[in-house]
C-alpha cells in the first residue's frame, strides 16, 4: 500500500486540501498524510476560506491541524508530492539523497498556485486543481 505525503509551506490549505482529495481518490488502497514547511501554523486548523471550497466540492477539511515536516515523515513516505517547485527545491535540500527519488511535484510539470493572501475564486480554483490532479496518482501511479 503506498504512502504519500503532499507538502506545502505551511499545511495551512494547499497540502492538507490534496491528502483528502488523494485519500479519497486512492480509498483504502493508499494512506496519505500532509505537511508544511514551516510551522507557522502548527496545531491550528486549515485556512477558513479553503475549508469552504473543499466543502463546495464535498470535503470537510475541519478537522484538519496544521503539521510541520519531520524527517520521520519524509522516511515514513514511499512518495512525497510537493505543492510547487519552491516547496520541491526545499525538500530536496532537507530530505538527503535517501529519499530524493521519493519527490515529485503533485501535479507533474507545474505549479499548484498558493491562493494565500487571495479572494475565494483563488481557493476555489486552487481546490478545483489539485482535485484534478489526483488522476495522476490514482491506483499508485506516480508521474
Amino acid at each position: 500500500m503506498p504512502k504519500l505525503l503532499t507538502v506545502c509551506l505551511g499545511n495551512h490549505c494547499r497540502s492538507p486540501f490534496a491528502q483528502l482529495a488523494l485519500a479519497r481518490r486512492g480509498g483504502p488502497r493508499m494512506v496519505v498524510r500532509s505537511a508544511g514547511l514551516i510551522g507557522k501554523w502548527q496545531d491550528r486548523p486549515a485556512d477558513p476560506t479553503m475549508i469552504d471550497a473543499a466543502r463546495r466540492l464535498g470535503y470537510d477539511l475541519t478537522s484538519h491541524r496544521a503539521r510541520q515536516i519531520t524527517l520521520d515523515m519524509l522516511d515514513w513516505s514511499d512518495i512525497i508530492l510537493a505543492m510547487d517547485a519552491s516547496v520541491l527545491a526545499t525538500l530536496r535540500a532537507i530530505c538527503g539523497p535517501e529519499n530524493e527519488g521519493k519527490l515529485r511535484l503533485y501535479l507533474g510539470d507545474r505549479d499548484v498556485p498558493d491562493p494565500i493572501g487571495q479572494d475565494g475564486a483563488a481557493f476555489d480554483d486552487c481546490a478545483v486543481l489539485i482535485e484534478a490532479g489526483t488522476a495522476l496518482h490514482a491506483g499508485g501511479r506516480f508521474t
